[in-house]
């Protein structure tokens, strides 16, 4: 496999991406949690975006796949940072925003720090503001004081034999970039991809963009049976279908 192109940042971080030239808009595709640009549905859609023509980007954030930098020196307002100066410096025009788990967060993110650039948003899964209604909304009073204290907590991995590391860094940068909390305005077309098997996000947060978001365009699919990692081959053909009925409407 060739070897990702690479973009310093403004704060030093080396991003390693892939870029496919094609017409416009093109399609951004926004990563995980401790995932990266390697994932079946980020290659998936860059095929889809060969076979058509269509711009492609996808990178990884500072801490996950070949990007500089450690994992747990991150947080979601250093990878948001990430997304937007990958954006801004290496997309041409308004884009759509493919945003998976954590990457539906970075994409609203991205909806309110540079509406401009962004021409419509496919979320799978998405996990907005899940530092402080997932995580820090389940720890027990225990591992509260463990992580205030130690700075850190590990938590169980269901995908990986390593850990999940989670550290108050995360969980206080977190409450800095809520979502959910007050104007979330989308006007663009919206497409929320989520599986009723999910048990990572739960079915609540995407009626609650729904819910709390303005926009004209926005429409949630509910996929019976479908796992967090929403990659089955039926789900990546409904996530084709999603990001194409975008393309339309753009």
């Amino acid at each position: 496999m060739i070897n990702p192109d690479s973009h310093v940042t403004k704060s030093g971080r080396k991003i390693a991406y892939r870029k496919t030239q094609g017409t416009g808009p093109g399609v951004v595709f926004l990563g995980g949690f401790k995932s990266d640009m390697e994932g079946t549905k980020a290659v998936y859609l860059e095929e889809w975006a060969q076979d058509t023509g269509r711009a492609f980007l996808r990178f990884d954030y500072s801490g996950h796949g070949t990007s500089s930098g450690a994992f747990e020196d991150g947080c979601i307002g250093d990878w948001a940072d990430d997304a937007q100066e990958i954006i801004e410096q290496l997309s041409e025009g308004p884009q759509i925003l493919v945003g998976s788990s954590m990457g539906g967060w970075i994409a609203l993110l991205m909806a309110k720090r540079i509406p401009e650039k962004i021409a419509g948003l496919v979320g799978i899964a998405a996990a907005p503001d899940f530092t402080e209604d997932s995580m820090w909304a389940s720890f027990t009073d225990e591992h509260k004081e463990i992580l205030m204290a130690k700075g850190q907590l590990a938590l169980e991995n269901d995908y990986s034999d390593d850990p999940y590391v989670i550290t108050r860094k995360l969980i206080e940068d977190g409450r800095n970039q809520l979502v959910l909390r007050d104007a979330l305005n989308l006007p663009f077309p919206v497409r929320l991809l989520h599986g009723t098997a999910d048990v990572d996000v739960d079915l609540a947060v995407p009626l609650q963009i729904l819910d709390h978001a303005s926009g004209d365009d926005m429409r949630l699919t509910l996929v019976k049976g479908a796992d967090h990692r929403f990659s089955e081959p039926e789900n990546l053909a409904m996530i084709r279908r999603a990001v194409h009925s975008v393309t339309m409407r753009a």
